[in-house]
């Protein structure tokens, strides 16, 4: 009985000695400058992975993180070409939020998070977030909301209507306040501020999204506050609204009015 020809199977040694040359190709700093410019010539954000903020609400999000995280300590060509790669996926899917008009910033966070973790441990605590996160993300979606990166216990998010905002804000805490972990059930505050803050790549910066975050940090339990630039934009047909009187925060203007905010759900 004949055998047919098979082919030879490489060595271990010539495989180790191919992966080690393709390793010192990978790492050669005249291919990683090119990688870096090829960066630099793309759309969107040129410093997108270089510091990723994000928790992750998109999957773009979660592969550049991989990719940054990769033998960071090394040099890396294809590491750059696969950020480039990424970055101009989310240059072109991104949504325009926020891009040449006012957004509404929402932020958020579960009140009491760190000494009821400390009591359960990090197995029940992480069940915890990874359900506020879910739970969250979804109501904010729904209303026409961005998720722009998760802080730990709580979320910044945009929205392009102030309306859509301050609807999806009670709706994820009351969303929140339903789920269970063994008797504990979570309760969220949140803050919202109206202005036109920097855009970077996903994130936002500036005075507006520090005004937003100093609200929702005064909230209480349960409780959605706005500022007057949120009122100014829904008006109160739909809303019950009071004022906080002399809301002081380090880094919010003097004048800053800031209300509760409740929805009519029995109006029209």
């Amino acid at each position: 009985m004949t055998q047919g020809h098979e082919q030879p199977r490489p060595r271990a040694s010539t495989v180790s000695k191919v992966a080690d040359a393709l390793r010192r190709t990978d790492r050669q700093h005249k291919l990683v400058r090119t990688a870096r410019m090829v960066r630099g010539l793309v759309p969107g954000d040129r410093q997108f992975g270089d510091s990723l903020s994000t928790t992750g609400g998109y999957p773009s999000d979660r592969v550049a993180r991989l990719l940054a995280e990769a033998r960071e300590d090394q040099p890396s060509a294809l590491r750059e070409l696969g950020l480039a790669a990424v970055q101009v996926w989310q240059a072109v899917t991104a949504p325009r939020v926020g891009a040449d008009a006012d957004v509404t910033i929402l932020f958020t966070d579960v009140v009491g998070f760190s000494t009821w973790a400390l009591d359960v441990g990090d197995k029940q605590a992480l069940r915890l977030l990874r359900e506020v996160s879910n739970t969250s993300e979804r109501a904010i979606v729904s209303h026409g909301g961005q998720v722009v990166k998760g802080l730990g216990d709580g979320l910044m998010a945009v929205f392009a209507d102030a309306t859509d905002a301050v609807e999806a804000a009670h709706e994820t805490g009351n969303a929140v306040s339903a789920i269970d972990i063994d008797g504990y059930r979570p309760q969220l505050r949140a803050g919202l501020h109206t202005g036109r803050p920097r855009r970077v790549g996903r994130d936002y910066f500036g005075v507006d999204v520090n005004v937003a975050a100093r609200v929702a940090d005064a909230a209480n339990s349960g409780e959605v506050l706005i500022t007057g630039e949120v009122l100014d934009a829904i008006g109160e047909a739909r809303f019950t609204t009071r004022r906080r009187r002399r809301f002081r925060a380090k880094g919010a203007p003097k004048d800053l009015r800031v209300y509760s905010v409740l929805p009519r759900y029995g109006d029209q």
